[in-house]
């Protein structure tokens, strides 16, 4: 991707990024997440994530957030690790979640949690593989499956989201020394914070096919995505 296009495109999903975050309403993350699968697909892992990082800072410098880390630390990742795996490097991201999992267990307030609260979670480790191998029908305008693959991988971005923010919030001990909780106010918003993700697991994917197959069609006519999907 030639220099100029590359630093275009940061500035351009980093202002969407930021300019989502601020029409947020409803559930309890900011509506950068619907954007994540796309920055990841288009932009690529590195792209992506400065991408996705300047523009979940810079609107929570705008206005602050008290859990700020969550989303500034999460959301980039997130567009990495999807950057990595529609590009069939599949192997650095199942190595993240046996990491962020065995540390969520390894807690005992991990354990103390409803197994189900992580279900989105368990099942998107189990994807990571079989969604690197059909990724590269993303970058094919005429097949049949680009739903199916970008479905998938939009359901493992915003899962990805979910593992990094509970990976802070429970093994980090975020839940204590940032949002002030005890065990017991922890359970009940842990357990809330999972019914609204997996609404939102809902939500992503349907908007990312939705919107995300006609953007996709339409940017695959440009070389350079081509070219930035090439598989290692």
């Amino acid at each position: 991707m030639r220099k100029s296009l590359q630093v275009s495109l940061i500035a351009v999903f980093a202002a969407l990024h930021a300019v989502l975050y601020f029409m947020s309403f409803g559930l309890w993350r900011n509506w950068g997440i619907y954007l994540a699968p796309i920055e990841g697909i288009v932009l690529g892992p590195e792209t992506g994530f400065f991408s996705a990082l300047i523009g979940s800072a810079t609107a929570r410098l705008i206005r602050p957030d008290a859990a700020w880390m969550f989303g500034v630390i999460a959301e980039p990742i997130s567009v990495l690790l999807t950057g990595l795996l529609v590009r069939g490097r599949w192997k650095p991201v199942l190595a993240v979640y046996g990491i962020l999992l065995s540390a969520y267990f390894a807690s005992p307030t991990g354990r103390a949690l409803p197994l189900w609260t992580i279900l989105d979670i368990l099942l998107a480790m189990l994807l990571v593989f079989p969604a690197a191998k059909i990724s590269h029908y993303l970058f094919n305008a005429s097949s049949k499956r680009l739903p199916i693959a970008l479905a998938l991988i939009s359901f493992i971005c915003i899962a990805t989201d979910s593992l990094l923010r509970v990976f802070l919030l429970v093994p980090c001990g975020l839940y204590s020394a940032a949002l002030l909780l005890n065990s017991e106010a922890l359970y009940a918003v842990f357990v809330a914070a999972a019914v609204d993700s997996y609404i939102e697991d809902a939500i992503v994917v349907i908007v990312s096919v939705i919107v995300g197959i006609p953007l996709l069609l339409s940017i695959l006519k440009l070389k350079f995505l081509r070219k930035n999907g090439d598989r290692d």
